[in-house]
Order: C-alpha cells, then structure tokens, then sequence
C-alpha cells in the first residue's frame, strides 16, 4: 500500500511512478513485477508503467496528468510529466505556446484524448499543423472538425432514378424579395 503524493506520485522500490491526478492524497496499492510496476485503486488497475532500474528515478505518464492541466494549463511550459508527449503534440505544443494563451489551447487539445482517443487525436493533430492557415495557428476548433470528419459515416452513395427535373431551379434571388413582400402585405392587412 503506498499514498499517491500531491503530485500524483506514488514511490515504489525507491522510483517514483505516476498515477491519475485524480487519486491524489489517496491509498492505492502498488504491485511490482520483475519488468513493470502496476497500481491498483479499488478494484481496477489505474496505472501501469515499465519498472525503472536506477534507484531515485521519476517514470511520468502525461495523459495522468490532463485533468490538471485543464485547471492549471501553465503546467504545460515547464512540467516534467509533458517532456515525453508524441511527436505531433510537440510540435502542436511548440507552436501554442509562443502565443497568448496557447497554454489552455493546448490544454484543451489534450481533452480530446480521453474521449477520442490518442491515435485520433494524433492523426487529427498532424491533419491540422500541415494544413494550418497562413498565420500558422491551429485552433482547437480546428483539431475538432479535422476529429470529426475523421469520425463522420461515410456518405451514401448516389441513388440511380428515372426520375426527371421539369423545371431547373434559377438562382434568382429577387424571387426572396418577392415573396418577402408578399409575407409583409399579407401581415400588414
């Protein structure tokens, strides 16, 4: 049994290894394994990491740490757990926080994961730095709308018919004005 640290930590045969900030100041229990460390909370396995074999190490997972960077998104610049994101969130990362507030965008970007998934977000990510708008600022919007249409069902195919058009539509736009006009003297009366 061993306490996780204000830091989401948890030390195990002099190494420290991370587990989801959510379990901060509580009691799990640790499990060590000739080539890994498991940690256990109530019933299910909350974190498991290759076992570290210099004594006084730290081994970080960063998706334990999203939750936190929602509420502290500075943690992103300088906090260790962030040095061994993939490289396309690096990159992200990198661009982001030159700029005002690309800190709680990146912090927001790494919110998807959990829903979306780590490879989705991944794919979405490199999808939306090479086609980035001149200014070379990706939104989150932007990393969203590249998830969705990666999720989108396929669209149907066309339907072969007999049927004919009689009478092609007109881009005539007056005719709006018409019948706006008709709608007003029909509740002017």
């Amino acid at each position: 049994m061993a306490r996780v640290s204000s830091t989401c930590l948890v030390s195990v045969a002099r190494n420290r290894y991370s587990v989801p900030c959510e379990l901060a100041g509580q009691m799990v229990s640790t499990h060590l394994y000739p080539t890994r460390v498991t940690v256990v909370a109530g019933d299910a396995v909350v974190a498991e990491h290759e076992r570290l074999s210099d004594k006084g190490k730290t081994r970080y997972d960063w998706q334990h740490y999203i939750p936190l960077v929602q509420r502290k998104p500075g943690a992103l610049r300088n906090g260790a757990p962030f040095a061994d994101l993939p490289p396309a969130l690096q990159r992200l990362r990198r661009g982001l926080l030159r700029e005002n507030g690309g800190d709680r965008v990146m912090a927001k970007v790494l919110d998807l994961v959990p829903t979306a998934g780590l490879e989705a977000v991944l794919v979405a990510v490199e999808l939306a730095l090479d086609g980035a708008p001149p200014s070379g600022r990706v939104s989150v919007e932007h990393v969203i709308n590249v998830l969705g249409r990666l999720n989108a069902a396929p669209r149907p195919a066309n339907v072969v018919t007999s049927l004919q058009v009689l009478t092609p539509p007109s881009a005539d736009t007056a005719r709006y004005d018409r019948l706006r006009d008709i709608q007003e003297a029909g509740h002017d009366a």
